[in-house]
């Protein structure tokens, strides 16, 4: 791995981590239930970008190969450049169930919210009188 590859690599799990932790802060210190929920929605594109990155392999190939083998493979060899080949399916089955997951909690939140608005007439919760 060059020079280049691994600065860019560093940066991003820099970046993500900063993103994370800006988000985490939005969530639990500002007022209003608008910057919440919008924090909160950061914070878990943030997470699955990570899970993302965490699943990423690098190949000699700059396109997406398909590990098809119509034959086995014959030797310990073929068997490992078909492994190293091969994707890790379980990090994107997982990224796409936390995004549906996350898209049923976010209208359900919007949901919350609209009907806090409709019950107190904000939505900043330091101006809430019980």
């Amino acid at each position: 791995m060059s020079n280049v590859e691994s600065f860019l690599l560093t940066s991003i799990v820099i970046s993500l981590i900063i993103n994370t932790a800006i988000s985490l802060y939005g969530v639990f210190s500002k007022p209003s239930l608008i910057k919440k929920f919008i924090a909160l929605t950061i914070f878990s594109d943030s997470i699955n970008s990570f899970a993302i990155f965490i699943g990423f392999r690098r190949t000699s190939e700059a396109y997406p190969s398909i590990a098809v083998h119509h034959e086995i493979p014959r030797n310990v060899t073929e068997i490992h450049q078909f492994v190293s080949s091969a994707v890790d399916p379980l990090p994107q089955a997982l990224v796409l169930t936390a995004i549906v997951i996350g898209l049923a909690v976010n209208m359900f939140l919007i949901g919350l919210i609209i009907l806090f608005y409709k019950y107190y007439g904000t939505t900043n919760v330091r101006k809430v009188r019980i």
